[in-house]
Parts: C-alpha cells; sequence; structure tokens
C-alpha cells in the first residue's frame, strides 16, 4: 500500500499558475489526484490545458481572491470543476509589497492581509465546510513562510500575514482535528522563484549571506515543494495536524 498515493483524490490549488504553488500542483497530479487551479493570472488556464496535454487531469477558475463575493463564487466553480467533490485544499497564493515601515502605505498593507491572509482563512473556511457537508475527512495545506518565525525587513505587512497563517494553522487543527480534517502549514525558505528574482541577482549582497546561511547550500525550487504537499495531502500524514513545517534546506536551524 502506498500511501502518499492520491489517485482519485480532487484537491484546489491557489495561486498554481506559476511558482512554488505551480510545483506543488504538479507534485499532487503526479500522485494521481485531479487539480482545479484558482488564480488571478489568467495564464492559469493555458497551465491548467498544458496539465492536461501531459495526461494530467486539471481545470482553471481565473479570479480575484481578495475580493469576498468573488472568491467563494470562485471557491464553488473549482468544487464543481472537479465533479462536485472535495478532498485537499492548498492555499497557495501571496503576494508581497517592499516599503520602509514608517513609509508603508495601508493600502499596500490591506492589500497583502486581503490575499495572504483574509482569503486564506475565508477559504479553508469554505473547504471545511464543504468537508463536514460531505461527511469525509479532508486535508488543508496552507502556506507560511520564513517570516512566520523572523520579522523580515521592510515587509511588515508578508511578516504579519505569514504569522497569521500560522497561528491560523494551529486554530483551525485544534477545532477540526477531531472531525477528521488535517490543517497543516508548509514553511517555504528561500526559494529561486519570480518573487525572488531581486535576492537572486549575485551582485545584490544578500545573495551570499543567504546562501552561506543555507546548509544544504543552495536556493530551493518548486520542485522541492512537491513530496512535502503530497504528504500532508495524503494519508500518510493522517496523524499529523496543526504543524508549521519549514522546507528551508537548514536555514531556519543555522
Amino acid at each position: 500500500m502506498n500511501l502518499n498515493d492520491l489517485t482519485g483524490k480532487k484537491a484546489i490549488v491557489t495561486g498554481a499558475a506559476q511558482g512554488l504553488s505551480y510545483g506543488m500542483a504538479e507534485g499532487l497530479m503526479e500522485a494521481g489526484a485531479e487539480v482545479c487551479i484558482m488564480d488571478l493570472n489568467p495564464k492559469a488556464e493555458e497551465v491548467a490545458k498544458a496539465f492536461c496535454e501531459r495526461g494530467f487531469r486539471c481545470s482553471a477558475v481565473v479570479a480575484d481572491l481578495s475580493k469576498d463575493g468573488v472568491r467563494e463564487d470562485a471557491f464553488q466553480k473549482a468544487v464543481e470543476a472537479l465533479g462536485g467533490h472535495l478532498d485537499i485544499l492548498v492555499n497557495g497564493a501571496g503576494v508581497q509589497r517592499r516599503h520602509p515601515s514608517e513609509e508603508f502605505p495601508l493600502e499596500d498593507w490591506d492589500f497583502v492581509i486581503n490575499v495572504n491572509l483574509r482569503s486564506v482563512f475565508a477559504l479553508c473556511q469554505l473547504a471545511g465546510q464543504t468537508f463536514l457537508k460531505q461527511g469525509s475527512k479532508g486535508k488543508i495545506v496552507n502556506i507560511a513562510s520564513m517570516l512566520a518565525f523572523f520579522g523580515g525587513y521592510t515587509v511588515p505587512a508578508y511578516a504579519a500575514s505569514k504569522g497569521g497563517v500560522a497561528q491560523l494553522t494551529k486554530a483551525l487543527c485544534n477545532e477540526w482535528a477531531g472531525k477528521g480534517i488535517n490543517v497543516n502549514a508548509l514553511a517555504p525558505g528561500y526559494m529561486a522563484t519570480e518573487m525572488n528574482t531581486a535576492l537572486l541577482d549575485p551582485v545584490n549582497p544578500r545573495y551570499e549571506a543567504i546562501t552561506n546561511r543555507i546548509p544544504a547550500g543552495e536556493w530551493g525550487t518548486p520542485d522541492d515543494m512537491k513530496g512535502p504537499v503530497v504528504w500532508l495531502a495524503s494519508d500518510a500524514s493522517d496523524y499529523i495536524n496543526g504543524a508549521v513545517i519549514p522546507v528551508d534546506g537548514g536555514y531556519l536551524v543555522r
């Protein structure tokens, strides 16, 4: 028996038109799941089509997850695209804004909090309601960050949102673990994605400082998220709940 087999499972992955969420969606499909991508980027439809051409079962719903009414409608469309059933939710969508804290615009604060925290809670709530209505167990995987542990620099909204995701994960575990719902979070370290383009420039002094701190000696990639997300979405992790798991090449413990 392969406890990591996701054949027949139905999953929603937000933000999967690119970056880490793309890798996680791909990993879930490689393990046998059917995935619906939810993303603001219209590219999501092309991504889903490309996955289908590779033999996977994938669909897409394009929506602005920062808007309450739009988000709920998009969730229902995604469940419908999956045949009316849901087993897995991966909250991978996230945004970043950088300003010195004394100059940080409140509109940017609201935008980051709405996408990274408010929408995560709302989607967890919708998924929880769906799992309970179905009478089936469910898996929720939230995406925290190293900034759930550290404060960061010039990113107060992002740090607050990811700290909130970590605490939200624990709070939902307390209420739902006894009802067959697992809520865990992955905390990616420094990853070679579009969000970190500036940091990946070798001319940037922070690139060398960060790389030297990673015991693995290199930055992560979307592929490095596949194993952890499949594990948390599968039967192999049924007794894991409320955990915030670093995926960072050892950065956190250096």
